[in-house]
């Protein structure tokens, strides 16, 4: 499945809403760890159709991060029946990101 690109407008439905498991990716395109990750994060919504993978611009979203206390990026937020379940800061190899979402 594609990522998906998370808006204000859309996150409801999207995340809050979601009957899947959803992996959320808050990044900015200035941010060189969110450059690493990204094609993980990219990687990982091609191989898995078990879950939602969305990426939400800080830059442009910043009322989400706000919200969800987003002070460091990239933070990987897993979301479960509307709620935020786990969460990850920084650069990650792919393993880390695979075990926030299995938890």
């Amino acid at each position: 499945m594609a990522v998906i690109t998370i808006t204000n407008a859309n996150f409801e439905g999207e995340v809050i809403k979601s009957d899947k498991p959803v992996l959320v990716d808050f990044w900015a395109a200035w941010c060189g760890p969110c450059i690493m990750v990204s094609p993980i994060v990219d990687e990982i919504a091609e191989e898995r159709t078990d879950i939602k993978v969305g990426k939400i611009n800080v830059d442009e979203e910043s009322e989400l991060a706000v919200k969800f206390g987003i002070d460091s990026i990239p933070s990987l937020l897993v979301f479960k029946d509307g709620r935020v379940v786990n969460r990850s800061v920084g650069a990650v190899p792919k393993q880390s990101i695979l075990k926030l979402i299995e938890e």
